[in-house]
């Protein structure tokens, strides 16, 4: 194998103080650990001293993001919550499939969650994965990088402003922008009426928040309103995701992927697999790019692989996100000319990327050729898709 040299980003020195910023959150974790955890269970603010040492420390990780503390939400619980994408950690899904057999194995879950909100900022939420992941073991505590999905609370009731409202009675409008490529949202709530302006908005973006979770929101949702009158077609809240992930299949492919096909001159045929819609928040923890080069023996006359090869192939990719989990994705592959070129994204602080290598060299149809590089931005997949990027729609 032939391993190139890793070149660093030249946001390294803003990576390293970030760094030190989660290292200096973890380490002052145990000082209020149990305060917030007494404001959890007393439902009452932390203290006021606890409140801004949090802030204080989450502010350093990134300006952009803020905090929140409750009790910890539990795993979804219906079939259409599981993640069934290709990159899915075998492991997770095995677990997220025995709690929907045997809900007893979820009475150990953890009681508390301690919340960084990074809103639309891409970069803060770049940060706050990289928080999540390094957070220590806590059987009591869940550290959540962004507020997720709650299907379950959009059955409770709430208070707004001296107001009790049943969520169970809220009914949404969604209706498909294809200007922006947005979903405009309209959520009822037969108590709209007695509520103020200001309160049937927050409303409505909490009811939305809910069902979709933040990084569903801010990636789909172009507008919420709230609405005097009950939908001609009313929809559950909890349908929302369901409208996202048609979003998805709209702008680009298959379960997020997008085939093409093309002849590229003294080459021949081309075939490309691209990840599309793909946004920064979709991977936050995935900055090192890696480029793989394989050569594969067994082609046809258009020197596209064929039987053994595209057998060998499969397993070799198969194989590459088993090991990687949730701690790398591929973007892209190119087929042309006896060579498969494959894009990924590792986290680099996840300590696979030795791993990824040695099964690399495993690869017995000739010398594989590997590149790193430092990306956060990834502008590396961005120049290799960039040939394609009319055919993507964009």
């Amino acid at each position: 194998m032939a391993l190139f040299r890793r070149r660093r980003s030249a946001d390294s020195s803003d990576s390293t103080a970030s760094t030190a910023a989660v290292t200096a959150f973890w380490d002052a974790w145990p000082t209020v650990r149990s305060p917030l955890a007494e404001s959890v269970e007393s439902d009452a603010p932390a203290p006021a001293e606890v409140a801004e040492r949090v802030s204080a420390l989450v502010k350093a990780i990134h300006p952009d993001l803020d905090w929140e503390v409750g009790p910890a939400p539990q795993p979804q619980g219906g079939l259409e919550d599981l993640d069934l994408s290709a990159d899915v950690d075998p492991a997770k899904l095995l677990e997220q499939l025995a709690a929907l057999d045997d809900p007893s194995k979820l009475t150990d879950a953890p009681s508390y969650a301690l919340t960084l909100r990074p809103g639309v900022s891409e970069e803060a939420r770049v940060q706050s994965e990289r928080w999540s992941r390094s957070a220590p073991e806590d059987s009591e505590w869940r550290f959540l990088p962004v507020r997720p999905a709650d299907h379950d609370q959009l059955g409770n009731t709430v208070r707004w402003d001296d107001h009790e409202l049943d969520l169970s009675h809220v009914s949404v409008s969604m209706r498909v922008n294809q200007g922006t490529s947005r979903i405009e949202v309209g959520v009822y709530h037969p108590d709209n009426m007695f509520l103020s302006g200001e309160t049937r908005q927050a409303v409505a973006e909490h009811v939305t928040l809910l069902a979709l979770g933040e990084d569903q929101f801010v990636r789909w949702v172009g507008k919420v309103t709230s609405l005097d009158e009950r939908p001609m077609d009313p929809l559950p809240p909890t349908s929302m995701p369901a409208v996202a992930k048609q979003m998805g299949d709209l702008l680009g492919g298959t379960d997020g992927w997008v085939t093409l096909h093309g002849r590229l001159p003294l080459q021949g045929p081309i075939e490309v697999l691209v990840r599309h819609p793909v946004t920064r928040r979709d991977f936050p923890a995935l900055s090192l790019f890696v480029q793989v080069l394989v050569p594969y023996a067994d082609a046809d006359a258009d020197r596209l692989p064929q039987e053994t090869s595209l057998v060998s192939l499969a397993d070799l990719e198969a194989r590459l996100s088993g090991l990687l989990g949730d701690n790398g994705a591929l973007f892209m592959q190119q087929t042309v000319a006896g060579q498969r070129m494959y894009v990924y994204y590792l986290d680099p602080d996840s300590g696979v990327l030795p791993e990824f290598e040695n099964l690399l060299m495993e690869w017995p149809e000739g010398k594989v050729q590997l590149r790193t590089q430092m990306d956060p931005r990834w502008q590396q997949f961005d120049q290799a898709r960039r040939p394609y990027v009319r055919k993507l729609g964009h």
